[in-house]
């Protein structure tokens, strides 16, 4: 959620926009690309994230009598929607035990938190949230390789093994991955490679050649290619680019 400003969140071709007056739940660890659109020096961008476990959701689901859903298909990812006042107040007494002592923030954050649970279950994404609570299901699945994804990126990876594993045809593991994830799996490993060197040649100053070579490609020259399709322009400008952004915003 937004206090303060606007983003947007770019996800394949897909791209979420939200400000103050929505909220966006996401069912995964995503290599995403964002950017905060409305933010300025005395009016900063301002925004809290909540992780929610799916065991918890469960929990209020039950006792809130919220059936769980019949039809197991994978649900998008992302997804932004109108925020109302109940949510929003919520949101802002959660905050707000930041500042409470540390016995009322204990014995007050569960169930506040359950109360934004159970307003989120019973908002428009309600029966998205319950089906990404729901164990088992393509959701599950999917999230399953996103894990293994994440964990070899930078290693050659067999979609009909992955496929296998998971107890699905290659044609519905491809379904219903781009489904989640509004990439082909391909894409999704070729997005977390580009970031992952993105980040190798900011946080570690690596040549581009180098960065790309970890985050496994063997040819410089479609890792460059790929690159700036990705980001717009080759590594080591864009890599310079965000270096002189950082530095004056760091000197302003």
């Amino acid at each position: 959620m937004i206090a303060q400003g606007s983003k947007e969140v770019l996800l394949g071709d897909d791209c979420y926009r939200y400000d103050a007056n929505h909220y966006l739940i996401t069912a995964a660890a995503l290599p995403t690309a964002t950017r905060v659109t409305e933010a300025s020096e005395e009016r900063p961008y301002l925004g809290v994230v909540l992780e929610l476990d799916p065991a918890l959701v469960g929990s209020v689901m039950v006792e809130a009598g919220h059936p769980a859903p019949g039809d197991r298909t994978a649900v998008r990812a992302f997804e932004v929607s109108p925020l109302d006042a109940g949510l929003l107040d919520a949101v802002v007494r959660l905050v707000g035990l930041l500042d409470s002592p540390a016995d009322e923030a204990r014995f007050l954050r569960p169930l506040v938190t359950r109360e934004i649970v159970f307003r989120l279950l019973k908002g428009e994404q309600g029966g998205r949230l319950r089906q990404i609570a729901v164990l088992g299901g393509h959701t599950h699945r999917i999230a399953r390789a996103l894990e293994r994804f994440r964990k070899d990126f930078d290693r050659p990876l067999r979609i009909e093994d992955i496929a296998r594993e998971l107890g699905m045809s290659v044609s519905g593991f491809h379904h219903h991955f781009r489904e989640v994830t509004a990439m082909s799996p391909l894409q999704f490993q070729k997005r977390m490679r580009l970031q992952e060197a993105r980040r190798l040649m900011l946080a570690e100053d690596l040549d581009a050649a180098s960065a790309g070579y970890q985050v496994g490609y063997s040819d410089t020259s479609h890792f460059n290619r790929d690159y700036k399709r990705l980001f717009g322009a080759p590594p080591m400008r864009d890599a310079e680019r965000l270096r002189e952004a950082a530095t004056v915003s760091a000197a302003m």
